[in-house]
């Protein structure tokens, strides 16, 4: 074998009229593929669970070797779809059956902010960090937790925010980038400045040092308190 053969690198032995089989599967692994998200009546992929996403992940690796492997038969694939779509109507006959089974297989909604404050046992059981979390609150329009008054990560991974109405607003930590916010652990001046860890706000006296009386963390940054424009 001579390393760089455009021809081996192209089509190797195989016939060109071999690329319309190759076509002809592709067009079978898409359509195995389409049928199948049309058969379990989802009507986008940001509605997928986790059970679906992995069905759908053992379809495509199914339907991709089907596409241009020419040693692999296309009626075994048939059987993994009809398998496969039959597994997936009786695990939602169950789900709507048991609300326990349901909510094992889907997960429940889970409350991440809570009155402007981070939840952050559920922050670790999520496996979420803070700065991912800010990113999400910064593309709904927060700019401080505050704002905020309950925030939850729904089971296909969006947030769900409820706000505070204006004359509940109440001091927050910003969820800025670094870049437009300071944080320190000795304050510069005295001021009104939140943890940036779970947000609790509390006064600070210049050139004081403070542990978070919740969460034990000694970072802070200075609270906002600018209303939400809608």
């Amino acid at each position: 074998m001579s390393p760089f053969d455009i021809h081996r690198m192209l089509i190797d032995e195989f016939p060109l009229t071999f690329l319309l089989e190759v076509g002809f599967r592709a067009t079978f692994a898409f359509l195995a593929v389409f049928l199948f998200l049309k058969s379990s009546g989802r009507r986008g992929i940001r509605q997928l669970s986790l059970f679906e996403l992995v069905v759908i992940l053992t379809l495509g690796s199914a339907a991709g070797d089907v596409s241009f492997y020419h040693d692999v038969p296309l009626l075994p694939v048939v059987v993994v779809f009809l398998t496969l779509l039959l597994l997936y109507r009786f695990t939602v006959l169950i789900m709507t059956k048991s609300k326990r089974f349901e909510a094992w297989m889907d997960g429940l909604p889970v409350t991440v902010i809570r009155d402007g404050l981070f939840e952050l046992e559920s922050l670790n059981k999520l496996n979420i960090s803070s700065n991912e979390l800010f990113m999400e609150l910064r593309q709904q329009g927060v700019e401080h937790l505050g704002q905020v008054r309950l925030g939850l990560v729904e089971t296909d991974g969006d947030i769900s925010l409820y706000f505070f109405d204006e004359r509940d607003l109440r001091p927050g930590l910003s969820v800025l980038p670094l870049e437009h916010r300071i944080e320190f652990e000795t304050a510069p001046a005295t001021a009104l400045c939140c943890c940036v860890n779970c947000g609790l706000s509390q006064s600070i006296a210049q050139a004081q040092r403070l542990i978070c009386s919740q969460c034990n963390h000694h970072i802070w940054s200075i609270a906002l308190e600018t209303p939400r424009y809608r």
